[in-house]
């Protein structure tokens, strides 16, 4: 009986007993500055190996953050005051045995204006992908000084930036969920 049992929590037990790596933002810093608000922040996050395997035969993946600034309303909803993306696509080049990651404000096409770099190895491209550092999401007279504000940041795969056959066998998989966001308030200290 126990066998039997055993059998049958096997069948109707889920396909999948690992659960999708953890993304979350580890560190997040919003602050004011002569040049505006900026943004820095330290993405942690592993790719599951679907993911890793796509990248490895020359598929790119696309990373999106988003940073938008609110006001505080203590009347109605807080006021979005500012927003800002910045898209980032990494892919593998199997010829050159090197990694490619690209930084544009608009999502990345052929053609453009887009930074890119080149890396010897995975871990370093992975680590430019999950590091933001003074990132400008609003301009200096877009803050009121006498008001609260706050940042929702939120990072994420772009699946609708892969090739269709991936961005139909993505949907309803969790290993191409790679998502986290996170709220955080403005410093009301003035800039020096």
């Amino acid at each position: 009986m126990l066998g039997l049992l055993a059998c049958w929590m096997l069948v109707l037990a889920p396909q999948s007993w690992a659960e999708a790596p953890a993304t979350e933002i580890a560190q997040l810093r919003v602050e004011r500055s002569e040049e505006g608000i900026l943004l820095s922040a330290y993405v942690k996050f592993e790719l599951p190996p679907i993911i890793d395997d796509a990248l490895d035969k020359g598929i790119p993946m696309f990373f999106v953050a988003e940073a938008v600034l609110y006001r505080d309303r203590w009347y109605w909803y807080d006021k979005r005051v500012a927003a800002a993306a910045r898209h980032m696509r990494l892919s593998f080049q199997p010829l050159t045995r090197r990694w490619r990651l690209v930084v544009s404000p608009n999502p990345i096409g052929n053609s453009g204006l887009a930074l890119g770099q080149t890396f010897d190895t995975r871990e370093e491209a992975l680590a430019a992908v999950q590091r933001i550092s003074h990132w400008k999401i609003a301009e200096p007279n877009e803050i009121d000084p006498d008001v609260k504000h706050n940042v929702d940041f939120r990072f994420r795969l772009d699946v609708s930036q892969l090739p269709r056959p991936f961005q139909i066998g993505a949907v309803g998989h969790d290993d191409w969920q790679l998502s986290a966001e996170r709220n955080q308030r403005l410093s009301i200290e003035n800039p020096k």
